[in-house]
């Protein structure tokens, strides 16, 4: 068959008994040719016992193989093991030390490779955290410097309301140790709370002054939400607001001393008007002029001091700005007038709120004074809107507008933009000093916008309510 097989396929072979020698043979053929022509079939027998011993020969050899490669495999092993495992503990030793604050701790392996590089890399590490650390402690050292030498009393909360951090200025003030304790334990002022819900609510820096341990201080809250931490300072104003006392006291008291003889000295003056005539009547109008701004003047000084004494003295009254702007409006219609102005009053809702009338009437009398003085043409408007719980009042004029660079002092007192042209109006310098207070006594907000060339805008934001 393998004969066969060899002439069909290219090769064939066979496994049978052999009839003539007993024995199980394997028998193999192929094909013999030349140039393609078939010259016949070479066969070969084999005993297949021959076979099976070669084959248990290969197997031995090759079992003899596996055993010694396995041999050396487990050598290399051993070998490698010990050669890594003592870099490895090296570097688990210097981790260690690492995590303790030894941030000297190096690894000396020199070794090329992986484990080399490893070596390297940590090294490097190490030291990058070294001067990282080096530079926070330096940075600690120098905020504890500076929280230290702070005249400020300074304490940081935490969310509990635990004084968690605190310098010298702040235990000399409470006059005891406050580490560990709660704010309350320390500081006794009912507002404290409300204003720590505040900061922490609005999320921004806010003040107050506050009196403790029978000083004045201007406490500032500030809320880091990030740690939801609390660092509250304590400035120490009382000889400021004594020094602000005694000023206050001169003013009032100077304003009063001048009041009578100003009085008394335009008496005379309106007096003398009815006598003298001619060159001397010149000279007689000066005076008068400038008696009169020195009363209003004084008129104004006192009316700033009882705005800051007193405040309000009637809060809870409903006051409707639409009929105080009217009101207004009649005063000035002469002197609009003259000048040829428009005054244009409009209104959207009830413009009604709490407050303080005769304050309020002020504020409206300043403003439009000073929109009619400024202004040589066109028109002066005022503008009620109530919206939500709020009412806004706007008075706009087409005079001469504000540089921008004044538009931040206008609201100080004695400030004028334009000092030659205010003396000439007999202004005082203090209209929009009064304004300010007014609004900020009603809880209200007032900004200004300007054109130089255009005219002026005051916008005036009041709560319906002052609670």
């Amino acid at each position: 068959p393998e004969v066969k097989q060899a002439k069909i396929k290219g090769s064939g072979k066979s496994l049978r008994f052999s009839t003539t020698v007993k024995e199980e043979m394997l028998y193999v053929a192929i094909p013999v040719k030349s140039k393609e022509k078939f010259l016949g079939v070479l066969r070969v027998s084999l005993f297949l016992k021959d076979i099976n011993k070669l084959l248990n020969n290969l197997k031995n050899r090759i079992f003899g193989i596996v055993i010694f490669m396995t041999f050396l495999s487990l050598l290399g092993a051993i070998f490698f093991s010990k050669n890594l495992s003592h870099p490895l503990k090296e570097l688990v030793s210097a981790s260690k030390k690492l995590a303790d604050g030894d941030f000297s701790a190096r690894v000396s392996f020199k070794r090329k490779g992986e484990i080399g590089e490893l070596a390297e890399s940590f090294n490097r590490m190490s030291e990058e955290l070294k001067r990282l650390f080096d530079n926070l402690t330096l940075k600690q050292e120098e905020l504890n410097s500076i929280i230290s030498s702070l005249e400020e009393g300074l304490l940081v909360l935490d969310k509990k309301g635990r004084i968690i951090l605190f310098n010298e200025s702040f235990k000399r003030l409470i006059q005891t140790n406050p580490e560990g304790k709660f704010w309350w334990e320390v500081l006794r002022n009912s507002n404290i709370a409300q204003l720590i819900e505040k900061a922490k609510k609005e999320k921004r820096i806010s003040s107050q002054e506050l009196e403790l341990n029978e000083k004045i201080f201007l406490c500032s809250f500030v809320f880091i939400p990030s740690k939801e931490e609390l660092i509250i300072v304590l400035h120490d104003i009382t000889e400021f607001k004594k020094l602000e006392k005694i000023k206050k006291d001169f003013v009032i008291n100077v304003s009063h001393e001048l009041r009578t003889p100003l009085t008394a000295i335009k008496g005379y003056v309106e007096t003398l008007e009815e006598e003298v005539k001619g060159s001397s009547k010149h000279y007689l109008d000066i005076i008068k002029r400038h008696t009169e701004r020195l009363i209003n003047i004084v008129g104004d000084l006192l009316l700033l001091s009882e705005l800051e004494e007193k405040g309000l003295t009637q809060i809870g009254e409903e006051v409707n700005l639409e009929e105080i702007a009217k009101n207004v409006f009649k005063i000035f219609e002469q002197k609009a007038e003259e000048k040829g102005l428009k005054l244009n009053l409009i209104c959207e809702g009830k413009s009604v709120i709490k407050g303080d009338p005769f304050k309020l009437e002020q504020m409206f009398i300043n403003l439009i004074d000073n929109a009619i003085k400024y202004t040589e043409k066109g028109e002066v408007f005022v503008a009620l809107k109530q919206l939500d719980k709020k009412v806004i009042v706007k008075i706009k004029d087409t005079g001469l507008g504000i540089p921008k660079e004044h538009l931040d002092r206008i609201f100080e007192r004695f400030y004028v933009v334009d000092k030659s042209r205010s003396k000439k109006l007999g202004g005082t310098g203090l209209g929009l000093s009064i304004v300010k207070h007014i609004v900020f006594l009603h809880n209200g907000r007032i900004d200004v916008e300007s054109t130089p060339g255009e005219g002026t805008e005051f916008i005036i934001t009041f709560p319906t309510n002052l609670s």
